[in-house]
């Protein structure tokens, strides 16, 4: 039985201001170390005109839930006052395949090492609730190639298991179908009795 995670439904930001600093968290799921790699870059990039953009993220970083990366920054602030506590509000709340940003404009006040710890974890708290918590089981990605005549029937089975999946028609037709982990032997299975073999699943 594949393991199910908490994780965020979607990309959110949510910002506010302490004295005079104004915070800006992001968020946004990903399903790989790369993939929170590249949300990291671009929000640096977006915000270059930012005094800090304090990178953590959580990535379960294989299908079988054994390996768990976690990766936070301070980017120039006091040591352990921003990225650690970003990273510890993502690991309370037990949150992974997700990266967090927080962008900070100084604003003229130091706050002092238990004020920026204090807002740097509220930034996470509040784009953490803006994205809503969601439970999610790893999926993978089956790839079903058929004929025209067997098109049919692969399409009702996804259809009637409730997959999310891509068709593409030419020469043959390909489905690409995203499978909770736990079930993706199973609709092998049933596919290739259905097609009596003539599937060819990746």
């Amino acid at each position: 039985m594949s393991r199910v995670y908490r994780t965020v439904a979607e990309p959110a930001t949510a910002e506010f201001v302490v004295q005079g600093s104004e915070f800006i968290g992001h968020v946004r799921p990903v399903d790989s170390v790369s993939a929170a790699e590249a949300f990291v870059d671009a929000v640096d990039e977006e915000y270059a005109d930012a005094t800090h953009n304090v990178p953590a993220y959580r990535v379960r970083a294989d299908a079988e839930g054994d390996f768990l990366r976690e990766y936070s920054s301070d980017d120039g602030e006091p040591s352990g006052s921003a990225g650690k506590p970003a990273l510890n509000v993502l690991t309370q709340q037990d949150i992974e395949n997700c990266a967090v940003v927080v962008t900070r404009y100084y604003g003229g006040t130091n706050l002092g090492v238990g004020g920026l710890v204090r807002a740097y974890a509220r930034a996470v708290k509040e784009v953490v609730e803006a994205a809503n918590v969601v439970e999610e089981r790893p999926h993978e990605r089956v790839t079903i190639t058929v004929e025209y005549d067997d098109s049919g029937t692969v399409r009702s089975i996804l259809e009637s298991e409730g997959y999310e999946f891509d068709a593409d028609y030419e020469a043959a037709v390909t489905f690409d179908a995203y499978v909770p982990l736990a079930e993706s032997e199973a609709l092998r299975d049933r596919l290739r009795s259905a097609t009596s073999g003539r599937a060819d699943l990746e």
